[in-house]
Order: structure tokens, then C-alpha cells, then sequence
């Protein structure tokens, strides 16, 4: 962000010096072809064989001169204007580091496996889209191997999603019956919710898709009173202000848009959830992740760089900083050691003693003798091997 702020401040200056020399342009341009078609009508009303007198060249002169040294002006403020438009590109330099490769692994897509596993995840992210012309070009050219029943279900869910976005809910309403189980074992209110579109759309009518819309109530909501009652009470409030319109009533904010976002949303991750899938692409969690993350990386590369302490940092196992992403790309808990402020990981997984204390192994090494262990939060005395690998 300071760096954008940065090269903002250089864009701005070039702006507001734009600005003035364009109107300064402006200005000397008129007056110049003002007072040469002043002087033009005042020679045009001499006859034509006649010479021109002393004073009638010296106005001429004049004339050129003030034309010749205008331009001469113009052209200094191009210069000036153009080193200040360089200067933009100095800042954007000094301020955005182009070398991206220093905080990347070379080896981690080296290999044709790991390339082929790299198109694999690529074809997976498009089949997800609904991009099937693209997978099938990629497949071709890079010889991926997908199978064609991996195609199916992301077809039909993308054919749904589509039909949502267009306010359609026929085709969500076939695939909610036919999931009905598995949807009501998660604990989903997709089908609810769809209902809950359905009856509103009626109720949209006015006073003429009344009777219609009671049928609808008492043919579909019975079996969702049990988890959605106060919904459905809300719903059935919706009747007493048919007459004047709902969209004058306290239930304005069930005619509200968000509505169908919202549907869009539910089936996306009751669907994801369905197929063993995680509601975003990997790929695209991956790419959003590696931007967010980036600029503070190549901040301490360059700090690192400045200090000569480079060999501090492999890349390999762990980040040299803490990078907050935010709750969105929290999805399983990390354990850090309170002992030594480290992160734990395969080769230093989290030990439990035998007081029900935790810390990594390398402080378990670090803290323990052959067989005498004190706990360091607690006065226990055990025996380092007593200490039990946990998960989280």
C-alpha cells in the first residue's frame, strides 16, 4: 500500500502539471491566432499591388518573433512535463520490486510429474468454471488424463448455478429432490430456501397470486415448521400486506436481490460439500493467497538482502514473518510452541506431558535430560519419553 501511495503522489504531480501547461497552451495559442488575424484583416484592406510600409514589415516581424518565441516556450514545458512523466516510472521501479523469483522454490514444479500434477490441478480449476472447451484443448495439448465422469456433476452444477443467476429455480429444485437425504444429513436449508423463492415470487403477484400462493404454503412449508418456524411465520406475515404492496411493508427486505445471491451461494457449498470439495478452487485460494502474501515476502527478502543475513531464510519450510490472510483462509488450527515461538511441524510436531502441558519436540530436547524433565509452567517432574505426540 505505501508504495502504491507512493507513485500516486508522482501521478498526481504529473496531472497537475499537465493541467496548468494545457491551459497555458490554451491561452497562448488564442491570443497568437487573434492578433494574427487582426493583422491579417488590417493588410487585407490595402490594395493589392501595393508594398508594404516600414511599419507594416516591423508588425510583421514582431508577429513572428512573439510566434517563435511562444513556441519556443511550448516546448520547454513538453520537456519539463516529460521528465516529470519519467519520474513515475523511476517511483513505480524504486517502489515495486520486479524480481519475483527470489522468495520461490525452483525445484518445487521441476520434473515431469510434478508439471503433470501442476496441469492436473490447472484442468480441475477450469472443470469447476464450467470451461469445458478449455479443458478439453489443455487435455489435448499438455496430455493431462481426466476421466469423463469427472466432467458430469461440474456440468450439471454450472448448468444450475446458471439457471439461479437467470431467477430459474426449476433445475435447483430437481437436483434438491433428488439429494433430499444427503442435503437433510448436513443439516442443509437449501430446499427451504428455494421454496422460500418460489412462494415470494407468488406473493410478488399482489392480491391475484394470493389463493395460489396459500396453496403453495400448505403444500411445501409443513414439513420445514419443525427447523425454519420463525421463517415460515415471517413468510405467512407477508399476507396481511398483499393490498398495498410489500414493498411499502416491514417485509420489504424479502424482495431484495441479496436473495438470489444468497441461493447461489448455499447451493455452491451444499454442493461442494456433496462431491468432497472445498466451496473455492484450490487454485484460486492458492493464486489470492500467494498475492496477498508477496509483498510482505519480498519486503524482508530485501530487508534480508540490505543486512546481508540472506542465508536466514531458505524457503523451505517455514516463512521468515507471521503473514495475516484473515479468517477467510483460516482453515485448520496451528500449534506454536510457547517455549520457543516456533510453529510446529512434521519433523517438530506439538508433545503433550504428562501434566497436560503442551510444547514442541525440539523444546522436549531442548528442556529434558536422559530421564528428568521438569514441566516449565508447572512444578511436575517427569520423564522426557512419558511425553505423547498430539494432533490438532
Amino acid at each position: 500500500m505505501e508504495a502504491c501511495t507512493a507513485v500516486e503522489r508522482e501521478i498526481d504531480k504529473v496531472l497537475s502539471k499537465f493541467g496548468g501547461i494545457n491551459d497555458h497552451a490554451k491561452r497562448c495559442l488564442q491570443d497568437l491566432t487573434c492578433h494574427i488575424e487582426n493583422l491579417k484583416e488590417e493588410i487585407g484592406t490595402c490594395p493589392e499591388n501595393q508594398e508594404l510600409t516600414a511599419g507594416q514589415v516591423l508588425i510583421m516581424k514582431q508577429a513572428m518573433n512573439k510566434v517563435k518565441e511562444s513556441v519556443q516556450r511550448l516546448a520547454a514545458d513538453h520537456r519539463d512535463l516529460h521528465s516529470t512523466v519519467s519520474k513515475v516510472g523511476k517511483a513505480i521501479d524504486r517502489n515495486f520490486v520486479q524480481d519475483f523469483a527470489s522468495t520461490s522454490r525452483e525445484d518445487v514444479f521441476s520434473g515431469p510429474d510434478k508439471i503433470m500434477l501442476l496441469n492436473q490441478v490447472i484442468c480441475q480449476h477450469f472443470i469447476r468454471q464450467g470451461m469445458l472447451d478449455i479443458v478439453d484443448e489443455l487435455v489435448a495439448e499438455a496430455g493431462v488424463k481426466t476421466e469423463p465422469s469427472v466432467k458430469e456433476p461440474f456440468s450439471a452444477l454450472n448448468s444450475i448455478l446458471d439457471s439461479l443467476k437467470q431467477k430459474d429455480l426449476t433445475q435447483a429444485f430437481d437436483w434438491a429432490r433428488e439429494h433430499r437425504e444427503s442435503l437433510e444429513a448436513q443439516n442443509s436449508s437449501l430446499e427451504f430456501k428455494l421454496h422460500q423463492l418460489q412462494f415470494i415470487s407468488l406473493l410478488q403477484k399482489g392480491t391475484t397470486g394470493q389463493n395460489e400462493a396459500i396453496a403453495y404454503a400448505r403444500t411445501h412449508f409443513s414439513q420445514f415448521v419443525g427447523r425454519h418456524e420463525k421463517e415460515v411465520q415471517n413468510l405467512m406475515g407477508m399476507f396481511l400486506f398483499l393490498p398495498h404492496g410489500i414493498s411499502a411493508s416491514p417485509y420489504a427486505h424479502m424482495l431484495e436481490p441479496h436473495l438470489w445471491s444468497d441461493i447461489v451461494d448455499t447451493f455452491t457449498k451444499d454442493a461442494c460439500s456433496l462431491l468432497g470439495l472445498s466451496v473455492d478452487s484450490p487454485l484460486s485460494v492458492s493464486v489470492n493467497v500467494g498475492c496477498a502474501a508477496l509483498p510482505a515476502l519480498l519486503n524482508i527478502r530485501q530487508v534480508m538482502q540490505q543486512k546481508q543475513v540472506t542465508g536466514m531464510w531458505s524457503g523451505k519450510d517455514e516463512l521468515p514473518i507471521e503473514i495475516e490472510l484473515g479468517q477467510e483462509h483460516k482453515y485448520h488450527s496451528v500449534f506454536a510452541c510457547p517455549i520457543l515461538r516456533q510453529q510446529s511441524s512434521e519433523s517438530n510436531p506439538p508433545m503433550r506431558l504428562i501434566c497436560g502441558h503442551v510444547i514442541s519436540r525440539d523444546a522436549l530436547t531442548k528442556l529434558g535430560s536422559v530421564n528428568k524433565l521438569k514441566c516449565p509452567y508447572c512444578p511436575v517432574e517427569q520423564n522426557p519419553s512419558e511425553a505423547r505426540l498430539i494432533y490438532f
